[in-house]
């Protein structure tokens, strides 16, 4: 196996909250208005230091999404998704973005998401407002 190459980020980062490697920037966020099967999720316009799974289609609340899930490249652990292609003319915004679980990662302040787990989310699920 050949040495990891780790992309190091300054200024406000959202870190893998299992190994730390850095996953996105603060000033990288579309939407902060996702949600996910663990509760809050935001949308990113770039994430680093992820591989992304097999495409897949899902019907979310906002239609089918072609969509393949991202994980860590530090730990493997699943951190989100990543929009390959949206359906629905009104989606096509989400393309190329990404989606991080805010319940997979340490926030820029260090801090990290619990779940309420009476009142989660089952399922992935986006959101419309931008």
């Amino acid at each position: 196996m050949g040495r990891l190459f780790v992309e190091s980020l300054e200024g406000r980062i959202y870190s893998c909250k299992h190994c730390r490697t850095h996953l996105a920037l603060y000033d990288d966020i579309v939407s902060k208005s996702f949600h996910s099967r663990h509760g809050k999720a935001y949308l990113f316009k770039k994430v680093v230091n992820v591989f992304a799974g097999e495409k897949e289609e899902r019907i979310m609340i906002t239609g089918l999404h072609t969509v393949a899930d991202i994980f860590c490249v530090g730990c493997g652990s699943i951190v989100g998704w990543k929009y390959e292609t949206a359906h629905e003319k009104s989606q096509k915004y989400k393309e190329g973005k990404s989606v991080i679980e805010r319940f997979k990662v340490s926030g820029p302040d260090g801090s990290h998401y619990w779940v309420n787990h009476e009142h989660h989310h089952i399922g992935g699920s986006d959101a419309d407002d931008v």
